[in-house]
């Protein structure tokens, strides 16, 4: 790949197009330089704190509401005011950014936001980050546009969602992006990008920069976004509180400080996420250690059950009482477009999901497909009195620390253990080829439920669990099935589909994650490399470059 040094202390190794040029104008280089030397030291310093508190867990100390904030519990506070273009959220869209029709179908699907990702659902290649952040933009000004191979032209309606953006958590890192020699923040390459280049346009156009936080494990990491946002209003000259978050809560830790973390960005923030693959992915890798806290089958753990019907009434209530949205977690229900029995069935899933996040006091939801937006809007229509539901207080919940960590009660069968491994090998097989939104089995899957089934996989061999059958999960059950699925996989795609696909990576990939002896903390870091030298190699065959050379 080319590369770039640039007298700052920046250095970039990667093809740069000219629309890529465009986005990593002087201005915005310099821009993320700055937040990135002003914040890297904080940011290494939370994610040291992360390993200190897993090692605490391990050792036996399960999380606690924190004493020393109680008074920030008990506090009658309320977060800023709300835009009026964020009042009504009750049906939101998320989809990756770097997918340029997918974007376009986001923008029109009839939603009331669209989230765009540069996190779970897209994989991170340099051209998927970097044309994410040109989609937008072009989004923004009206003249993104697409044509399929067939002919059939996408461009945007006269009303479009309103735009949020997710960048990539804390603990990723941008490699193609070196500020004096070292990896650039994801998360602020994602950010400081989208705000230098779109801010002062998206106010013009009577909106603003609104973004989603994701992966949050405690309120220090709130506290450390909320001066990012200060220090960045301040550097382009914006009024304090012009940028807007919505907080996904999808760590089991951060359930335990829903109301620190609201505190810490009471200036920023306007209401909090129920992100509920990420947080069941969270409780297996908390609780990695503890056999009486290994979950059964990822199909039995629903959100009206355990520890996940807990965190979801404390939110509510959380949200409410400082007079901020909270948020539905997400309907992976796609269209089955050929077996109506099967769509209605899908669809009545759907239904149900939303009509109990509106019972619980949700003020909105999330749809992974444009097909699902009229359905969940119905529900919400129906549920609603108002543009949003805040004045519901649930002043009936009462949950307890004990509560958090409910178990859910269920099974662990052969066949769960079969479906973890056939949806983690397809996904990983998709991701390394650059797709982080991938249907499987009528769902879509990101990352978050890779993370699942690979998770539980390891948990379930560690503890030596059982199934309902009584035979014992180890690492000679797994490659056995692991094997027969990349087996039935190269029968299926045919010897010569199979040769040219990443699924003899894939497989060893999530083989090594699923039997180490320390559990890998995310596959998205474990695999990055991979995906790197994948992008690099391709990058060299396209340009003709051979792999000796």
């Amino acid at each position: 790949m080319s590369g770039l040094v640039l007298e700052n202390g920046v250095k970039i190794s990667a093809t740069l197009t000219p629309s890529f040029a465009e986005i990593l104008n002087p201005g915005a280089v310099e821009f993320v330089s700055l937040l990135e030397r002003a914040f890297r030291g904080r940011r290494r310093e939370l994610l040291a704190l992360r390993r200190r508190k897993q090692e605490e867990i391990d050792s036996g100390i399960l999380p606690r509401f924190p004493l020393e904030t109680e008074g920030i519990r008990k506090g009658n506070w309320t977060v800023g005011e709300i835009p009026n273009d964020l009042l009504d959220r009750r049906v939101e869209i998320t989809g990756p950014a770097g997918d340029t029709k997918m974007v376009i179908n986001a923008l029109n699907s009839g939603a009331n936001v669209y989230m765009a990702d540069f996190e779970d659902s897209q994989s991170p290649t340099w051209h998927a980050t970097m044309q994410g952040q040109v989609n937008l933009r072009d989004a923004i000004n009206r003249r993104i546009g697409y044509t399929s191979p067939e002919g059939k032209i996408y461009k945007l309606n006269e009303k479009t969602a309103v735009l949020m953006v997710r960048p990539r958590g804390w603990h990723l890192e941008e490699k193609h992006v070196l500020i004096d020699g070292e990896p650039i923040s994801a998360s602020i390459f994602d950010f400081g990008l989208f705000f230098f280049n779109n801010a002062r346009n998206l106010i013009e156009k009577g909106t603003g920069p609104y973004f989603y936080l994701p992966k949050l494990e405690n309120r220090f990491e709130a506290r450390l976004w909320n001066d990012v946002f200060s220090k960045s209003e301040s550097e382009i000259g914006l009024p304090n509180g012009t940028i807007k978050a919505t907080v996904l809560i999808e760590n089991i830790l951060a359930a335990f400080e829903m109301d620190e973390i609201l505190y810490e960005l009471r200036n920023y923030v306007t209401g909090l996420n129920c992100g509920r693959w990420d947080y069941i992915f969270s409780f297996i890798k908390k609780f990695k250690n503890y056999p009486e806290l290994v979950l059964p089958d990822r199909a039995v753990i629903t959100m009206d059950r355990g520890f996940l019907a807990s965190y979801v009434s404390l939110l509510v209530k959380t949200c409410h009482r400082r007079k901020a949205h909270a948020m539905g977690g997400m309907a992976a229900q796609i269209p089955i477009k050929n077996d109506q029995e099967a769509n209605l069935k899908a669809l009545q899933k759907v239904r149900e999901d939303k009509e109990r996040e509106v019972r619980a006091g949700h003020d909105g939801t999330w749809v992974a497909h444009p097909g699902l937006v009229e359905i969940a809007k119905q529900v919400f229509d129906e549920g609603l009195q108002g543009p949003n539901q805040i004045h519901n207080l649930r002043e009936d919940v009462q949950v307890t620390e004990r509560d958090l960590l409910a178990k859910p009660q269920g099974e662990i069968t052969e066949e769960g253990l079969r479906l973890n491994i056939s949806v983690g090998l397809q996904y990983l097989e998709a991701w390394l080829r650059g797709k982080g939104s991938v249907p499987i089995n009528n769902l879509m899957e990101d990352s978050a439920t890779a993370e699942i089934c690979r998770a539980q996989i390891w948990q379930w061999i560690k503890h030596r669990a059982s199934t309902s059958t009584g035979k014992i999960i180890d690492v000679k059950m797994f490659k056995e099935m692991l094997s027969q699925e990349v087996e039935r996989i190269k029968k299926a795609l045919g010897v010569e589909a199979f040769s040219k696909s990443k699924f003899k990576l894939a497989s060893q990939l999530f083989e090594d994650m699923s039997t180490a002896k320390d559990f890998p903390e995310f596959l998205t870091i474990v695999c990055y490399p991979d995906l790197l030298r994948l992008e690099y190699e391709e990058s060299r065959r396209t340009s003709g470059i051979s792999s000796e050379e």
